[in-house]
């Protein structure tokens, strides 16, 4: 059962800021069958800090080679979301870039160099799918749109994520973890499979 993810604990004292806690999860990307890419996804808490990474890489022939990489970096604090960068680089030029920060009692949000702003506080981003299947989660804040998506539970472990433009993306999982996922990436669409 824990043959997708490796857990590393390190125990450097006896108190609970020094228990480091990592996990990391490996995709395949799919599309029309075949392996276009891969994600590697990781996740590392020492105390009330955790820290995300996602790197997806995707080559593919349309009209012509495209190739796609994201990289996202997030981190909660005490359960609540504190900075998010994603970038999106296609055939070796920056495509777009989003970043999140909160600020006093706001998040500043700039995407593409235009800023806006969002009061909430946020407990669930897209990164967080990977590792916490969203049992009554109804919000999930989307770090590479800078926008809060919309979550419908399915039933047997089955979710729908609607953002902001109306697109959908589909979720499934095992015993708490993403194992699949049908996924509109806005320059391509593809699936992503939990590797073997």
């Amino acid at each position: 059962m824990f043959k997708h993810f490796i857990w590393l604990i390190f125990l450097m004292g006896f108190s609970s800021d020094s228990i480091f806690l990592a996990t990391t999860l490996h995709y395949d990307i799919i599309m029309k069958d075949k392996i276009i890419g891969s994600l590697d996804t990781h996740q590392k808490t020492k105390g009330n800090v955790t820290t995300y990474q996602s790197f997806t890489s995707i080559k593919t022939r349309l009209l012509t080679t495209i190739e796609v990489d994201y990289k996202y970096d997030v981190t909660f604090s005490k359960a609540m979301l504190k900075k998010a960068k994603v970038s999106i680089v296609v055939n070796s030029r920056e495509h777009a870039e989003t970043s999140t920060l909160w600020q006093n009692t706001q998040y500043q949000i700039i995407k593409n160099k235009k800023e806006s702003t969002l009061q909430d506080s946020i407990q669930y981003t897209t990164v967080l799918m990977y590792f916490k299947e969203p049992k009554n989660i109804k919000k999930c804040y989307s770090e590479q749109d800078g926008t809060m998506n919309t979550i419908v539970s399915l039933g047997n472990h089955k979710y729908k994520k609607i953002n902001a433009n109306g697109k959908e993306n589909m979720y499934f999982y095992k015993n708490g973890i993403l194992h699949e996922a049908d996924i509109d990436g806005g320059l391509v669409s593809f699936a992503i499979r939990i590797r073997d």
